[in-house]
C-alpha cells in the first residue's frame, strides 16, 4: 500500500538515521537539501552511502536530493539507482525535463516536491514524468513564492489542484507537507485529517512524536467503520437498489467509499500486525 507517513531526517546526522527507521513512520526521506548546508553536502552524502552500504531496512529509504541546477544536483544523482534507496524526492520540482534526468539516473520511484506556483501549474505534466510515483506539496516554500499567509485557506486550491492531477494521472493521492509544531499532537492530527479530507493521501513528518498521530489520521475511525458496515447490510438487503442510512439517501457511489474503508481497514491491519 502507498505509505501514509514519510519521516525526514537530516543527512548530515548520521547517528539519527537508524532511529528514524525504528519511528514507524512507513518510510524515511534522509535529506541532502534544506537540512544540510553547504559545506557539509558532500560529507553528508558520504554518511548516507556508508548506511546504506552497512545493512537494508525494513522501511522504504527515499533521499531529498539538492534541486536541478544546484552545485550538488550532479553528485546527487550518483545515489538514484543504489539498491538501498528506493526512490528520489527531488525538490522545487517545475520541469519534466528535471524529472527525466533523476529517472535517467536509474531512480525507482521518484517524488516530485512541488513548492512553487510554476510547480502547481505544471502539477499533471509531472504526474505523467517517468517513475513519478506521487506529488509532495512543499507548503512552506509555495507560500513563500506567492507571499502568501499561509493557512488551510490560502493553501486550499493549490492542494485541491494536485490532488485532481494526481487523480487524472492516475498515480497514488499526494503528500501533504509538513506541519511545524513538533509537540502539538492535536495540531498534527487536525492537520493531517484536513488534508486527508481535501484526498491527500500521506504526509511529511519532521519529528518522530508527529509520526502515531499521521498514520493514525489516515486510517478509518471507528465510527467511519461503523457507518461503512450499516451501509454495505443496507445495500445487501436492498438487492442493490438505493437505500436510506442514518436518515440520509445513499447509492452506489457511496457503497463503493464504504467498501474502501473497510478494505483500507481490513489492509492495514494484516500490515501492521
Amino acid at each position: 500500500m502507498p505509505a501514509r507517513s514519510y519521516l525526514f531526517v537530516p543527512g548530515d546526522r548520521p547517528e539519527r538515521f537508524d532511529k528514524a527507521v525504528a519511528a514507524g513512520a512507513d518510510a524515511v526521506i534522509v535529506d541532502l537539501e534544506d537540512a544540510v548546508g553547504a559545506a557539509d553536502k558532500a560529507s553528508a552524502r558520504q554518511h548516507l552511502l556508508a548506511w546504506l552500504h552497512a545493512e537494508r531496512h525494513a522501511q522504504p529509504v527515499y533521499v531529498r536530493i539538492n534541486a536541478a541546477g544546484s552545485a550538488w544536483f550532479d553528485a546527487d544523482l550518483a545515489l538514484c539507482a543504489h539498491p538501498g534507496v528506493a526512490g528520489i524526492v527531488l525538490p522545487k520540482a517545475e520541469q519534466v525535463a528535471d524529472l527525466k534526468s533523476v529517472a535517467a539516473a536509474g531512480a525507482r520511484r521518484i517524488l516530485p516536491l512541488v513548492e512553487s506556483a510554476l510547480g502547481v501549474w505544471n502539477a499533471f505534466d509531472l504526474c505523467l514524468a517517468p517513475q513519478v510515483e506521487r506529488l509532495v506539496f512543499g507548503t512552506i516554500d509555495f507560500a513563500a513564492d506567492l507571499d502568501l499567509r499561509e493557512s488551510r485557506e490560502s493553501l486550499l486550491h493549490a492542494r485541491s489542484q494536485l490532488v485532481l492531477a494526481a487523480r487524472v494521472a492516475g498515480i497514488a493521492a499526494p503528500v501533504d507537507g509538513v506541519t511545524v509544531a513538533v509537540d502539538d499532537p492535536d495540531l498534527v492530527r487536525s492537520d493531517t485529517l484536513h488534508a486527508r479530507g481535501l484526498g491527500f493521501g500521506a504526509k511529511l513528518c519532521i519529528h518522530p512524536k508527529q509520526v502515531g498521530a499521521v498514520n493514525a489520521a489516515f486510517l478509518p475511525t471507528p465510527e467511519e467503520l461503523a457507518w461503512a458496515g450499516r451501509v454495505r447490510a443496507a445495500f445487501r438487503q436492498a438487492g442493490g437498489a438505493a437505500v436510506a442510512v442514518d436518515g440520509k439517501m445513499v447509492d452506489r457511489p457511496v457503497l463503493l467509499l464504504a467498501e474502501r474503508l473497510l478494505v483500507e481497514s481490513t489492509r492495514r491491519g494484516a500490515i501492521e500486525t
